[in-house]
């Protein structure tokens, strides 16, 4: 019995139809889920006995009048931080939080283009820095910070390099990466005021940037480069410390491991004082 032949374009269909079906069955979820609640008691616990920081130098943070607020990462275990210049030039004091409603004072050790470096007394382990020549096009990054205030995170593609204009007369153009927004904390809305500041993280969980500013119409973020990450630290005579291994970082699983930098401190909010 002659088997009857199919229409080419019908097998065709079937399998267009079949490659659509694997495709959606495997997309990257783009959104992260919400940070999981604060545990009974945690919030109540102003440093644990564990933590790098003395007691007698933690504050409560309430004493900090938050004109403004960013995000801070850790370069050297013994206390060095880098954060975006505009979240703390109009500061009197900055203040890093360590713990829920609790702070330290941090003193600005280096300021150059959009960048900062602060230093405390106690620290964090250091995330480790990527290579200067390793950022690919359409390479996924995430930005773990303290968007809105609160703890949240960003997934983002990188697009290429532009200079971006800075502030304050005769301040020349700074070259920045360019990255579109590619997802982010689930139920977060609107603009991204407080991640300034954030590490760029690469998939290994190494720094390739520092998160700087927001367009939100054309869905884009602006990040200082490798290069200039590596300028601060080399003018401040503060090279990085050897670095603890960073977490790996995927579509299904950057808001855990965001946590995870927020709980151990490597990532945390930086508040300031008005002048």
């Amino acid at each position: 019995m002659r088997v009857p032949r199919l229409p080419d374009g019908l097998i065709y269909a079937a399998v267009v139809v079949g490659l659509l079906w694997l495709a959606h069955g495997r997309r990257e979820r783009e959104d992260a889920p919400s940070a999981p609640p604060t545990p009974p008691g945690l919030a109540q616990t102003p440093i644990d006995p564990a933590s790098p920081f003395a007691a007698d130098r933690v504050s409560p943070v309430n004493r900090f009048a938050e004109t403004a607020s960013g995000t801070a990462f850790s370069v050297g275990g013994q206390g060095l931080w880098l954060t975006a210049r505009h979240v703390i030039d109009a500061c009197g004091q900055v203040g890093v939080v360590v713990a829920e409603g609790r702070g330290v004072a941090a003193r600005v050790v280096a300021r150059q283009g959009d960048l900062a470096l602060l230093s405390t007394e106690g620290g964090a382990p250091a995330l480790p820095l990527a290579a200067p020549a390793s950022l690919r096009l359409g390479e996924q990054l995430f930005h773990p910070g303290f968007p809105q205030g609160g703890a949240g995170e960003v997934a983002s593609r990188l697009m290429g390099r532009e200079s971006l204009a800075q502030r304050g007369r005769g301040a020349a153009p700074q070259s920045v990466i360019t990255l579109v927004e590619d997802g982010r904390t689930e139920g977060l809305k609107g603009a991204l005021a407080g991640l300034s500041g954030a590490p760029v993280l690469d998939g290994d969980g190494a720094v390739v940037g520092v998160t700087l500013a927001q367009a939100p119409r054309r869905g884009r973020l602006y990040a200082a480069t490798p290069q200039a990450v590596s300028r601060i630290l080399t003018t401040a005579h503060a090279p990085p410390a050897p670095a603890a291994a960073g977490a790996a970082f995927t579509a299904d699983n950057y808001g855990r491991a965001a946590d995870e930098l927020r709980r151990d401190l490597r990532v945390v909010q930086v508040v300031c004082l008005a002048r």
